[in-house]
């Protein structure tokens, strides 16, 4: 292939990145106000605050807003390597990198025999479609991580195993990610990064671990699965409130607890259903990793008790991961998280107000954006199972080239 054909491949692609993260930096910067509540307060307020203690020496134990791993810190520490910007401005900047390298990985693993540049495309269009909150929270960073960790699982086992642990002490959700990993070197890997990781910062940072009993007194918020419950029975002489908890807006009041509850065994089902999956699994392909956890992050999410805009950066990175690879067959539920992200945008921030009241409009947006993400990871687990467990039909790749791809020259 011809140098000057590459580049030109990838000039729609780079072009349409380069406008909508443009786009996204003009919101966060409050050069274009964005509709609803202001979705940067996070980062020059509370983000803002941990860091005026974390530089201390000390996590802050005393704020239950604070619900993550110990590693979290070097996220929230992370625009002091700019210091010549604003706190928030210099978050903004590094956002916009971890977007970048997503890219960059997603590009470099398409180049590979057998790859496609789906995956960036999903990338691509996906996350300007979640609106400024990408950049004002730091799940694009941990996004990165993992999706680094993805692409490495097929040749370097060890490289994705200690990506896997340190994403998972960020923020938990990419220990999954291990959920098809059969290499013994990869979780050897994951399980000594893991300890030393979490040891080192147990040693030097008192508090390392206070999250998790933040975590476990967590409520159901309103944007969850089971908060549809509520935002019904409001309508018919429920007497709870909606306050804002443990840094989220939740439910409080009568039979909460049930459903909190509720949601803790469905994500325990969900968990054994995958283990059983993986005990029964016995067709493993080089993307069967990249399906599982894609597969593995959408059923933990819609079943938790909290479904925050930016986990959708989650299952973003996670599809476009899959769908790097030409034979994945993810296609159909990564279209599914697609037409999600401007659901969830429309929900928070721009009628945010609208699902707090629980009025017709907020409850429309939450059904709609809720069901397209159930309906995502009952597909996922369908093909999951259907491709790699004897005597289940197969699930047929997706015949012909996406459009994406059919911008791009062969290599």
């Amino acid at each position: 292939m011809e140098p000057t054909a590459a580049r030109g491949s990838l000039a729609p692609l780079l072009g349409v990145w380069g406008v909508t993260r443009a786009a996204l930096l003009l919101c966060v910067l409050k050069v274009v106000v964005f509709p609803g509540p202001d979705v940067t307060s996070d980062v020059s307020v509370i983000y803002r605050g941990w860091y005026d203690v974390l530089v201390t020496g000390t996590f802050p134990l005393d704020d239950v807003t604070w619900q993550y791993p110990p590693a979290a810190a070097l996220a929230v520490l992370s625009p002091a390597v700019l210091p010549f910007l604003e706190y928030a401005t210099a978050f903004f900047v590094l956002a916009l990198v971890a977007d970048l390298v997503t890219l960059a990985l997603l590009l470099r693993g398409a180049r590979a025999a057998g790859r496609s540049r789906r995956g960036a495309w999903m990338w691509v269009a996906g996350v300007p479609l979640l609106g400024p909150t990408v950049y004002a929270r730091y799940d694009v960073m941990v996004t990165a991580v993992a999706v680094a960790a993805l692409l490495a699982a097929g040749r370097h086992p060890r490289l994705a195993g200690a990506l896997v642990a340190f994403g998972a002490l960020l923020k938990v959700w990419p220990a999954l990610l291990l959920l098809a990993v059969r290499r013994r070197g990869a979780w050897v890997s994951a399980a000594v990064t893991g300890v030393v990781v979490a040891g080192l910062f147990a040693l030097l940072m008192p508090g390392a671990f206070a999250f998790l009993g933040f975590q476990r007194d967590r409520g159901t918020e309103v944007e969850s699965l089971g908060a549809l419950v509520f935002h019904v029975a409001r309508h018919h002489g429920w007497d709870g409130e909606v306050l804002l908890n443990y840094g989220s807006v939740e439910f409080l009041g009568p039979y909460v607890s049930w459903v909190s509850t509720g949601a803790l065994f469905l994500t325990g089902a969900a968990l054994a259903w995958l283990v059983l999956w993986r005990l029964l699994a016995t067709r493993f392909e080089p993307h069967t990793t990249a399906d599982a956890a894609f597969t593995a992050v959408l059923m933990f999410t819609v079943t938790s008790r909290v479904i925050s805009p930016q986990y959708m950066v989650w299952l973003v990175g996670a599809a476009a991961a899959c769908l790097c690879f030409r034979e994945s067959r993810m296609g159909r539920p990564a279209a599914l998280v697609l037409v999600a992200c401007p659901v969830t945008v429309l929900e928070f921030p721009v009628y945010f107000g609208n699902v707090v009241a629980s009025d017709g409009l907020g409850i429309t947006l939450l059904v709609l954006r809720n069901g397209l993400l159930v309906a995502a990871a009952l597909l996922a687990a369908r093909i999951l199972w259907c491709a790699s467990v004897p005597g289940r039909r197969e699930i047929p790749a997706a015949p012909g080239p996406s459009w994406a791809e059919r911008t791009t020259v062969s290599s």
